[in-house]
């Protein structure tokens, strides 16, 4: 699907502003809504949005369907009469330009149970809605709500070490803890059916202002997670629930281990003779939500790297072909034609380009990868792009462009000082500057390129440093933590922005 010629930023809903301690689907995103839509900005591309497990990371979550309560706005349930002011008073002192991940959850967690009580007592229309969301959403959301309330009552283990009994769904064992936890169950029914419903108005006021949402949808799903507990036939695990086989990448320019990611791999087989229908509902969720979905790690449906579980690194696995053009028939015959972005990073062979090319997906491109020693680099580079496709100046996974230039190789041991200095000086002459204001000179670099859509992260608007980095892959702590604080987004930001943008047409 060709999109038409739009720029964006890139921004996780956690790294806004407000005074909860993380990002909320309340004012805050709201007026970053109003300041894109000032800035002549298009597209707001957000990660997954689901409810995050192992180190906070939207890319291991509790579910591949499910919403995080974590980022529903307690302002707007004191709006809607479900909390008080007074509970929110005084809020704890949190960071302003960090998510303290645990002090959040011992916040809002109680007070979204409250929150819950409220609602129970209520006798308004809202329980008819409630119903109908549990309704239209039950093919995940009864799977969900059982899973997260047995892991509440064992004390946040993963499933695989719950009693025996309900860790492999025996269905006596899942009656018992039905029944058992039946106010638990419900009350996490609330929390997504509160998530959904804000989730759904900042959309439309999205919408409203001209400005669409790229959500993501990752490939792979945690082993800890509501999915792999509730359809253990649909992935690669032994007698006791444990991964047998693993995901991951094999080494490359940037890691000469290559990537463990120790997420569980498919039984395509399996999936296939449902006609794939699990993905058609997770495609049909995840486009309830966004308007675009970008597509993690493309390639691994043409063929993927599967890795024994017992293994310590990526190194020793094999290439396993993976289900290919059939399950994006699939899709499309059962939801149309798919606004997806295909994520085509890494080893990416003919076979891959042509499942692309055939549906019509854009590509990507990473104007930070264009003047290294990775093979693929010139493709990278702008006077290469083709149209139908969408360019980043860097992702969630990268430093920021201001980092990334300044860098003296710290954190990354596949790069030598000199292999640093010449890719600076190769980007200097590439880009015509002397390193002044690099992440604006990436910026005009991409805005003006014949690429349909491009996308900028918020940090590298911002021109900050490595400090704000998101991400850093292969670490479990200390990332997805970063926010912004209001005074950053200044009048003259959005206007210098806007004038770009028009002046490329975007």
């Amino acid at each position: 699907m060709r999109f038409p010629r739009a720029s964006g930023i890139l921004l996780h809903p956690t790294s806004l502003p407000g005074p909860c301690g993380i990002g909320e689907l309340g004012p805050g995103a709201e007026r970053f809504v109003d300041f894109l839509a000032g800035a002549g900005q298009r597209l707001w591309q957000v990660l997954p949005l689901s409810p995050t497990g192992f180190g906070d990371s939207p890319y291991q979550c509790f579910s591949a369907f499910a919403g995080n309560p974590l980022l529903i706005s307690l302002e707007q349930l004191v709006l809607d009469g479900l909390l008080s002011a007074s509970e929110l008073d005084p809020l704890p002192d949190f960071p302003k330009q960090s998510v303290d991940y645990g002090r959040v959850i011992h916040f809002k967690l109680p007070l979204l149970k409250r929150s819950f009580e409220a609602f129970t007592n209520d006798v308004s229309a809202r329980k008819e809605d409630f119903e109908d969301f549990c309704q239209t959403n039950k093919s995940w959301l009864i799977d969900y709500a059982l899973f997260m309330a047995i892991k509440q009552a064992h004390n946040g283990k993963a499933w695989t070490e719950w009693d025996r009994k309900i860790a492999l769904r025996e269905p006596e064992a899942v009656l018992h803890w039905s029944l058992a936890l039946k106010t638990e169950i419900q009350a996490q029914k609330y929390f997504q059916y509160q998530f959904f419903r804000q989730w759904g108005a900042l959309r439309q006021y999205a919408l409203q202002r001209g400005v669409s949402i790229m959500g993501d949808l990752p490939i792979y799903v945690a082993h800890d997670s509501a999915d792999v507990w509730a359809h253990p036939e649909m992935f690669h695990l032994d007698h006791t629930g444990t991964p047998a086989l693993v995901a991951g990448v094999p080494p490359d320019y940037f890691s000469a281990t290559g990537q463990l990611w120790g997420n569980p791999l498919y039984r395509w087989d399996k999936m296939s003779r449902s006609g794939y229908r699990w993905w058609v509902e997770r495609f049909r969720t995840v486009l309830s939500l966004v308007d675009r979905v970008r597509l993690d790690h493309f390639r691994g449906f043409e063929a993927y790297w599967e890795i024994p579980a017992a293994e310590p690194t990526a190194i020793r696995g094999r290439w396993i072909q993976g289900p290919g053009a059939r399950l994006f028939e699939e899709l499309q015959a059962s939801l149309g034609e798919l606004p997806i972005v295909a994520e085509n990073l890494g080893v990416i062979t003919p076979e891959v380009e042509a499942i692309r090319e055939r549906f019509g997906y854009p590509g990507m491109s990473i104007l930070q990868f264009a003047f290294g020693r990775d093979p693929q680099a010139p493709s990278f580079q702008p006077h290469n792009y083709s149209r139908n496709l969408v360019a980043y100046t860097g992702t969630h996974d990268n430093d920021t462009t201001v980092g990334w230039f300044t860098s003296r190789g710290t954190d990354d041991s596949t790069r030598t000082t000199r292999e640093i200095e010449e890719e600076r000086r190769l980007a200097c002459d590439y880009l015509g500057t002397d390193g002044r204001e690099i992440h604006w000179v990436f910026i005009r670099a991409l805005l003006g390129s014949v690429a349909d859509t491009v996308i900028i992260p918020l940090q590298d608007l911002l021109g900050l440093g490595s400090e704000a980095r998101l991400n850093r892959p292969s670490t479990a702590t200390g990332n997805w933590r970063w926010r912004y604080i209001p005074e950053m987004l200044t009048s003259d930001l959005q206007k210098r922005l806007k004038r770009m943008t028009v002046m490329y047409g975007r």
